[in-house]
Order: C-alpha cells, then sequence, then structure tokens
C-alpha cells in the first residue's frame, strides 16, 4: 500500500478504536478506579485478605485496561504521522497490520458485559452414554479448557472428580480464577461432540462420543442467591481421589443435595471438611443461579415459541477427526481445520465467534 492509502486505513482504524474504547464507559470507570484506590489508602484495608485481594484486583484490571487502549491510540496516532514519508511505506504497512490485530484482538473484552462475565468460571464436565470412549473425550475436552486457561494466564484448581475406570473422568469439576474467565468460557456451555477412530476399539471403528460441559460464574454468596440452611442435606464421606496423609484416612470430603431443587454437589479434593463445604457451596449457589436463568430463559423463549436446552442431541460444536479434519461451532458456524490446536486449547476463534453473535443477536 502507499503512504496515503495507509493514512486512509489508519485514520478508520482511528475512528473504530475510539468507537469501540467508548462503549467501555472510561469515565465511570476513571471514577471507579478513584474509589477503589481511596478503599485501599484505608488503614484496615487488609485485615481483610480475601476482599483486599478482590478490590486491589478489580483496581489493576481496570487501570490496566484503560491503559491498554490509550496506548493503542496513542500509536495509531503516532503512526498517522510517519504518512507523511514516502520512504516508511513498507515499515508503516507492517505496523498498521500489527495495530489492526491489536485492536481485533482488545475490541473482543467490550463484548463482555454481561452481569457476571468479570467473574471467575466453575466448569464441571460430565462424560455421555458410551463407557470409556466418552469418559476419555471428557478428559480430551478438560485438557483443552485447562490449555486455554494457561494461555491466558489463569489458575485453575480441581474441585471434585469421579475417575473412568479404564481412561478419562465420569466427570471433573473445577475452578478458573482470573479475570472476566466467566465472560470468555461461557461460550463452552453445552453438548461436545466428537468423531473419530476409537484408540480403545480393536477393530478400529469410527466413534461418536458427546460430553456436557457445564459453565457457571462463581458468585459472592447470598449477595447473588440466597440458600436456606433448612434446604440442605450435608453427607460426608472419605474421599475416593487423590491426597495427603488425612484426605483418604477420614471423612473431609462433602455431599450436599439441596432437596427442594434435588441439585447435588460434592467436593473431595480439599484436605478438610470446611474447606470441601465451602467449595460445595460455591457450586452449589452458582448451579441454583445457572437454574433459575435458564427457567427465565426457557419461559421467555416459549413465548416466541422455541426453546432449546444443553442436552444430548443439542450440541453446540462438533469435532471430527475421521474422515476428515473438521472443527464446527453448530451456533456460529465458525470452523476450522485445523484440530490438534484447537485440542490444545487454542480456542480462541470460536469464543471470539460466539461473544460477536450474541451482541448481533442480542
Amino acid at each position: 500500500m502507499t503512504t496515503k492509502e495507509l493514512a486512509s486505513e489508519l485514520k478508520a482504524l482511528q475512528k473504530e478504536a475510539h468507537d469501540t474504547s467508548v462503549l467501555l464507559h472510561p469515565e465511570e470507570k476513571e471514577k471507579e478506579i478513584v474509589e477503589l484506590e481511596q478503599k485501599m489508602q484505608d488503614p484496615g484495608f487488609w485485615k481483610d485478605q480475601a476482599q483486599a485481594q478482590k478490590v486491589s484486583q478489580r483496581q489493576s484490571h481496570l487501570r490496566a485496561e484503560l491503559d491498554e487502549w490509550k496506548k493503542l491510540e496513542k500509536d495509531i496516532a503516532d503512526a498517522l504521522e510517519m504518512t507523511a514519508d514516502e520512504s516508511l511505506a513498507e515499515e508503516l504497512e507492517k505496523t498498521y497490520h500489527d495495530l489492526r490485530a491489536r485492536f481485533e484482538k482488545m475490541s473482543v473484552a467490550v463484548l463482555l458485559h454481561g452481569p457476571h462475565d468479570e467473574r471467575n468460571a466453575i466448569i464441571a464436565i460430565h462424560a455421555g452414554a458410551g463407557g470409556t470412549e466418552a469418559q476419555d473425550w471428557s478428559a480430551m475436552l478438560y485438557r483443552m479448557l485447562i490449555r486455554y486457561a494457561e494461555r491466558h494466564g489463569w489458575k485453575t484448581t480441581v474441585v471434585d472428580e469421579h475417575a473412568g475406570a479404564e481412561a478419562g473422568f465420569k466427570s471433573i469439576v473445577f475452578e478458573v480464577q482470573g479475570v472476566s474467565a466467566y465472560g470468555y468460557l461461557k461460550s463452552e456451555n453445552g453438548v461436545h461432540r466428537l468423531v473419530r477412530i476409537s484408540p480403545f476399539d480393536a477393530e478400529k471403528m469410527r466413534h461418536t462420543s458427546f460430553a456436557l460441559v457445564e459453565v457457571l460464574p462463581e458468585l459472592d454468596g447470598a449477595a447473588d442467591v440466597k440458600i436456606d440452611e433448612k434446604d440442605l442435606q450435608v453427607d460426608t464421606f472419605r474421599s475416593g481421589g487423590k491426597g495427603g496423609q488425612n484426605v483418604n484416612k477420614v471423612e473431609t470430603a462433602v455431599r450436599i443435595t439441596h432437596v427442594p431443587s434435588g441439585i447435588i454437589v460434592s467436593c473431595q479434593t480439599q484436605r478438610s471438611q470446611m474447606q470441601n463445604r465451602e467449595s460445595a457451596m460455591k457450586i452449589l449457589r452458582a448451579k441454583l443461579y445457572a437454574a433459575e436463568q435458564e427457567k427465565k430463559a426457557k419461559e421467555k423463549q416459549e413465548v416466541r415459541g422455541e426453546f432449546h436446552s444443553a442436552e444430548w442431541g443439542n450440541q453446540i460444536r462438533s469435532y471430527v477427526l475421521q474422515p476428515y479434519q473438521m472443527v464446527k461451532d453448530h451456533r456460529t458456524d465458525h470452523e476450522t481445520s485445523d484440530t490438534a490446536s484447537v485440542l490444545d486449547g487454542d480456542i480462541d476463534g470460536f469464543v471470539e465467534a460466539y461473544l460477536r453473535a450474541r451482541v448481533i443477536s442480542a
């Protein structure tokens, strides 16, 4: 491109960046940053370590987000000033493509405007019918999501797991801690379908397997969901998972049944019964919230004439490894033939397509 053409492209990018950054409501966020900084200056701020950490992380995230957009707009302006020199055309073209790529990546975060998008995520993966084959598929999905979390610098912690007899998991529950983890990972909520030559079939036949992925936001106690202790049935048992000298010898594992809804959650990976109970209650709050939201969505969709729940037959994405290579999302039609990268956690394209589709359909 000539410098004149580059100037035109950069001006268009400058306008896109400005219009998109406005959607972040920077004035409101600057005000929130000031309020958070005032809290952090309070002499007793660090008495509640957990709350203090949340406040400081929120302040750090907001400041980094606003500074990132300011830097992008400054870099675009600097590049525009260089377009007067024709000899810099080749260098400027590379700069333009770099700036465009930065903008596209940053603009995805603007799509995260749901009520809980900025929170941590709780993910549960359940193997479908099919025994070992489905359980192995659940383990593959677990690895894919763990790798995705690692790419984003998020922390993951297994809360509960039930291993398959030969391979994989019958079910596994884990937390993902990181800024907007739920906002990004909610795209994975639903049934995932795998087609491949089974490594467990001596005849090397093609098999189709299903696994259900539940993605829930981590909620903050009574502020989000009120639970009456009288509605809970709490059972304790010995952990069957990995652990230290205490975990498998005493009843540290906890199973909680919410009697009115019939929802059952368990946790057995922590070293104490109290820690397992806290983790189980965290999951229960998230599941009760999700059940209420699904009920509201169902009522709303029934008025429109359709509703699809996350169950077998309503797969959100298919992963075909045989007889050809293809991963396709049935909600957005986004697809790729690079199945190896996807299963290694490179699902940004699917996440972005889902978030953009939600904005368009809203």
